[in-house]
């Protein structure tokens, strides 16, 4: 059960609107979701129809080249689109069965945040640099929760010491800039967490930074979906980063959704040529002394995206059908994975018998 509460002057606790999952746990529904950029040169389809599920305690993890898609669909979901020149055109966003797309602002404010928060890409500019850290934090409990500024405090400096920041009572008074990479990082999370979500999504949360600080932060973030039975959506372009914490993988490409697969199941065998060339350029230690492979060519412009299918001028398996007509829909090609690729089961044989 999810619900605002608000902490009362008198300590005294208000339940506001109650979100309940549904039955199976699901949280999140994203259905058909479509988003254009009206800029000078055109129309850019961003987001083309995406669809997908989250429930509770799973992570989805959100792959693919820089712009594919992948920040724009969390914008969407978040309500925070640039707009303009940023527009939702279609589709529906269903948290707890309501469409959070259809709501009146004020409304949706009380869903981001307290139901659905996120962790933004870059740390150092996502904070604002003339409040000290602690003071941010707080500002969620006095806005969201009507906590007194002590209070407020006291939360922010216990949730400092949740996500594992060193002398929490001390740093809780210093600014962004007097941290490092990963520590700016735990800050974003423990504001993302503050108000106990029920989703988090977390767009490219370990962006430059070093191998170690990424899988410490990539465990924090699986410590605290445990603790909280959080939905977690994963974006990133980095497939070594998911491979260990993801439990479903949704592969982007030109806002397209083209492959979605249980984690393991992709690794093992992709059905979509793209998702297998993003696997191919991944460095293994069984191949020492070989050159890397890569995708040829370039991801299209999105605002003359080609006929047909929108990877077939980088796709080796491309044939006359790929070229024209509308592109291939996201279908089953086996249990519980889906590809958008006339030729996915053909892609698919050919990993499977490797």
């Amino acid at each position: 059960m999810r619900s605002n509460t608000k902490i009362n002057k008198d300590g005294t606790e208000t339940i506001g609107n109650l979100w309940q999952p549904g039955p199976d746990g699901l949280l999140l529904e994203v259905d058909d979701l479509q988003v254009e950029f009206r800029i000078r040169e055109g129309v850019a389809k961003a987001i083309n129809g995406v669809s997908f599920d989250l429930y509770e305690g799973q992570t989805l993890a959100v792959l693919g080249e820089s712009g594919s898609g992948k920040s724009v669909t969390a914008q969407a979901i978040m309500g925070i689109l640039d707009s303009p020149p940023g527009y939702i055109t279609g589709g529906q966003v269903r948290y707890c069965g309501t469409d959070v797309l259809k709501l009146p602002e004020a409304q949706r404010r009380k869903v981001r945040g307290p139901e659905i928060s996120m962790v933004f890409q870059d740390a150092l500019s996502a904070l604002n640099p003339v409040f000290p850290v602690g003071w941010q934090i707080a500002e969620m409990f006095r806005k969201h929760r009507g906590m007194n500024k002590s209070d407020a405090m006291k939360r922010a400096v216990e949730l400092m010491e949740r996500v594992q920041i060193p002398g929490a009572n001390q740093r809780v008074k210093a600014y962004p800039h007097q941290f490092s990479g990963g520590m700016r990082q735990r800050i974003m999370i423990a504001m993302a967490i503050a108000l106990d979500p029920a989703v988090l999504i977390a767009d490219e949360p370990t962006t430059a930074l070093d191998v170690t600080v990424q899988a410490q932060i990539m465990r924090l973030l699986a410590d605290l979906q445990d603790e909280r039975r959080m939905g977690l959506i994963l974006i990133t372009h980095d497939l070594g980063v998911v491979a260990d914490v993801a439990d479903r993988i949704a592969v982007m490409y030109a806002g397209k959704i083209v492959e979605q697969a249980d984690v393991f199941d992709l690794y093992a065998a992709p059905a979509h040529p793209y998702t297998k060339g993003l696997l191919e350029s991944i460095p293994r230690l069984d191949q020492k002394g070989q050159q890397l492979a890569a995708i040829g060519g370039l991801p299209p412009n999105l605002t003359a995206i080609p006929p047909g299918c929108p990877f077939h001028p980088r796709c080796r398996y491309a044939q006359d059908v790929c070229r024209a007509g509308s592109p291939p829909e996201l279908r089953d090609v086996g249990l519980q994975r889906r590809a958008a690729c006339h030729f996915a089961e053909d892609v698919l044989a050919e990993g499977v018998s490797r």
